[in-house]
């Protein structure tokens, strides 16, 4: 049964964020493989032109279901019969694919080039999930959730869908051909895994993935030829556990040594981080945050409430860790150090003594920048980090990014801040917006700019978003990336 209709805006505000030069794909969550949400090909849109007067929204497109992926972007590309475009690709809840042009909504088909269905999605509300009720928190259902990747060169999109067939729950992952959207000979592929283990919902010593409980949250990632799929929790309902599983980019074979569990010997510890993808590394190590679960580093078996650093030589293994000195306190009040994505900063703002430096936030709102070479392990006593920044935002269920030297943030109820950072250290008094507090997700802020100039961050508010349908509408802001005080636009000063 066809699902309702909404509107996936493609707003100017978006592109220019995004995707607005010929030459900026965005093949990836957040631009790029340290996260950074930047956009430094923008040569169009400044400070002086983004207002109420000369910008806003040029069109949309209705889609079959609610978008929580970021939507991708492919310049000039060739489309058999239909010349060359510039496309945007969206993902919907209820298992769709769409590749739209990029520039118009006119012709024929309303700019969509081609739609694709990839199985039928989970209905939502659903009282499988009990461990809080009747879990709603995606409704009316539950299919694609997190950002595809794409890999130009093979000329394939890759994305998870979470599917029911009237019986058994499953994943699957499919690789699509992006110039029609047609299935790869090779895909898709049933979800499956196993580990060693004694953890909850073991048998026999192993660890089995159970479609039914996981929530395929973190975006996709591609790096080294490996295509990267992590899983949280639905509703947090026992048993599960995190899982970062690797796949071979060309056939979709799942890697056997590239499949790690968080919490093998205990539970939980999913991955999410509000739909940030892994952060990768030039040497191809795995950076990523865990939320509430069993906490064993010592044995190197359980991670929950850490920042995990992953080796990919030949294997997945743990290089290193950080967990907060309060970790048994997060895990026991539900304030997930998970609930956020991790940054890798440029060693440009590193100092001698620490070149190498990683930001990420949770629920309680610290901020803690960590050496990516020592992150710091765990101490019950102190925090060995370089530098901790204690409630600097509200509690972050979002991701951050960074251009020129500063590191932007809105968490929950609180406003944009930026955070200046040079020699390795933040100053701990931020710059921030005035008229615009965000409710309980907060936002992940994006910028762009000309290089370094004419940077401007765009953030998304979604305080009329309920559980009810349809939900209010979102409004787009533009703040002035070195003055975030100064606002804009925002979609709201023209309905």
């Amino acid at each position: 049964m066809a699902g309702p209709k909404y509107r996936c805006l493609l707003t100017t505000g978006w592109a220019i964020a995004q995707i607005i030069s010929a030459h900026a794909d965005v093949i990836t969550f957040h631009n790029d493989l340290a996260r950074t949400g930047a956009n430094t090909n923008e040569t169009i849109l400044t400070p002086s032109n983004v207002n109420s007067s000369n910008f806003g929204l040029s069109f949309s497109n209705s889609v079959d279901g609610q978008v929580y992926a970021q939507p991708l972007y492919l310049s000039g590309m060739a489309i058999p019969g239909q010349g060359t475009h510039n496309v945007i690709f969206v993902a919907t809840e209820h298992n769709s694919v769409y590749a739209f042009d990029a520039d118009s909504n006119t012709g024929p088909n309303n700019g969509l080039f081609w739609h694709v269905n990839l199985g039928p999605s989970v209905p939502s509300p659903n009282n499988i999930w009990t461990r809080y009720g009747t879990f709603g928190d995606i409704t009316p259902e539950i299919g694609i959730t997190s950002t595809p990747v794409i890999d130009r060169a093979k000329g394939t999109l890759y994305t998870d869908t979470f599917n029911w067939d009237g019986t058994n729950f499953s994943h699957h992952i499919h690789a699509l051909n992006i110039t029609n959207g047609t299935e790869q000979p090779y895909s898709p592929v049933l979800v499956t895994a196993s580990v060693p283990g004694t953890g909850a919902g073991s048998t026999n010593g192993r660890i089995q993935f159970l479609a039914m409980l996981q929530m395929q949250r973190p975006a996709l990632t591609l790096a080294g030829g490996v295509l990267y799929v992590c899983y949280g929790s639905i509703g947090d309902n026992d048993p599960y556990h995190g899982w970062v599983m690797g796949y071979n980019s060309t056939n979709l074979l799942q890697l056997t040594n590239y499949l790690f569990n968080t919490t093998a010997n205990g539970g939980e510890g999913g991955i999410w981080m509000a739909g940030c993808g892994l952060a990768v590394d030039a040497q191809t190590n795995l950076f990523f945050q865990t939320a509430n679960g069993t906490f064993d580093a010592t044995n190197g078996t359980d991670y929950g409430d850490c920042f995990l650093k992953l080796t990919t030589a030949g294997h997945l293994a743990v290089a290193d860790y950080f967990s907060p000195s309060n970790q048994q306190a997060l895990a026991d009040g539900d304030r997930d150090l998970g609930s956020g994505g991790v940054l890798l900063l440029p060693d440009s703002v590193g100092s001698a003594a620490n070149p190498h430096l990683t930001v990420g936030c949770g629920k309680e709102g610290t901020i803690y920048l960590m050496d990516r070479d020592n992150l710091g392990h765990f101490s019950a006593t102190t925090n060995r980090v370089v530098q901790q920044l204690t409630t600097a935002v509200g509690g972050t269920l979002a991701s951050p990014c960074y251009l020129s030297g500063r590191v932007y943030y809105q968490g929950s109820h609180d406003f944009l801040k930026a955070f200046t950072i040079t020699n390795g250290q933040f100053n701990p008094t931020p710059t921030k917006s005035i008229n615009s507090v965000t409710t309980f997700h907060g936002t992940t802020p994006s910028v762009s700019a000309n290089g370094t100039s004419n940077a401007i961050v765009w953030t998304i508010q979604t305080d009329a978003y309920t559980n009810n349908f349809p939900p209010g509408p979102a409004i787009l802001h533009a703040y002035n990336a070195t003055n975030v005080a100064q606002e804009l636009y925002n979609s709201s000063q023209v309905p």
